[in-house]
């Protein structure tokens, strides 16, 4: 088969094609024959080298690509049949391998419990882009678990995970604010923002003049870390979607997370899909490429 991948870290003159053999599924996989792979920060920090300390055990070539939409055309043994997975159905999946084998190639084997069924009229492009991002921003409201009402900032929030994660949030019943740039005030209220902040040195500021005391919780998609931390109220919380090396203090819980342990959570990956189709979270594609 054919796939775009790595052998030395650096800019993106390092990918490029190669030939692999075809990838057959084990028990419990299945093998999806990719129509779109999405481009996520996670493909570049796995290109410069961000993550050679978690790839030591693997060997080059390296296949970026941790979410595809295509068609399973093989199914291995032992498949749940609450997974309800069968050949021939348009699935997005969750990739989980660290580049060993990911979705910039013709096939990926992924377990069953990482794929689940398009969104109801979506192209392969859309379907590629949703997965990741809103799993990470789920992954970040349960673990702050507000209750109804309660305040959380969204920074980033014109982005794929901040819109996600003010979207889930509107849903939830949160009080929604939102860091995003001057120009993108029209997008980030259609995502459910009660009020927005544009972004600068000043923000955490002008969100504790909003908020008397600070918010409850910060969703830090936009990654300001210690620049933001100003803006939670004493004993609140602050999500985190890299490694966070600094001490808020106040008594601020920080919540560092990371999606991949979600990726075979299939009733969430199949609620999220549901949330697509109800219109609760949209899907947004910058730009489709093709594959060489």
């Amino acid at each position: 088969m054919k796939a775009i991948a790595l052998e030395t870290y650096g800019g993106p003159d390092v990918l490029h094609p190669v030939d692999l053999p075809d990838p057959h599924p084990g028990p419990g996989q299945v093998r999806v024959q990719v129509h779109a792979a999405a481009v996520a920060p996670v493909d570049t920090m796995l290109r410069t080298g961000l993550l050679a300390e978690m790839n030591a055990g693997l060997h080059p070539p390296f296949v970026p690509g941790m979410e595809v939409a295509g068609v399973v055309d093989e199914v291995g043994d032992d498949i749940d049949p609450a997974l309800a997975v069968e050949a021939g159905q348009k699935v997005v999946g969750f990739v989980d391998n660290l580049g060993a084998h990911g979705g910039y190639s013709d096939y990926v084997v992924l377990p069953a419990a990482s794929v689940t069924r398009i969104p109801e009229g979506a192209s392969a492009p859309e379907a590629a882009s949703f997965i990741n991002n809103s799993m990470t921003a789920l992954n970040a409201l349960e673990a702050l678990h507000l209750p109804t009402g309660a305040t959380l900032l969204v920074t980033g929030a014109a982005g794929s995970v901040g819109g996600y994660l003010a979207q889930l949030a509107h849903h939830a019943g949160l009080r929604v604010i939102t860091i995003a740039g001057s120009g993108d005030d029209d997008l980030v209220r259609s995502f459910g923002a009660d009020q927005i902040v544009h972004r600068g040195p000043d923000a955490a500021r002008e969100v504790v003049a909003r908020v008397p005391g600070g918010v409850d919780a910060v969703a830090d998609a936009a990654l300001l870390g210690d620049d933001i931390v100003g803006a939670i109220r004493d004993g609140g919380q602050l999500a985190t979607f890299r490694p966070y090396h600094g001490d808020p203090g106040r008594g601020i819980r920080v919540h560092g997370l990371n999606v991949r342990q979600r990726a075979t959570d299939h009733p969430a990956i199949t609620h999220l899909r549901d949330l697509v189709n109800e219109g609760v979270l949209t899907m947004r594609v910058g730009t489709v490429l093709p594959a060489a």
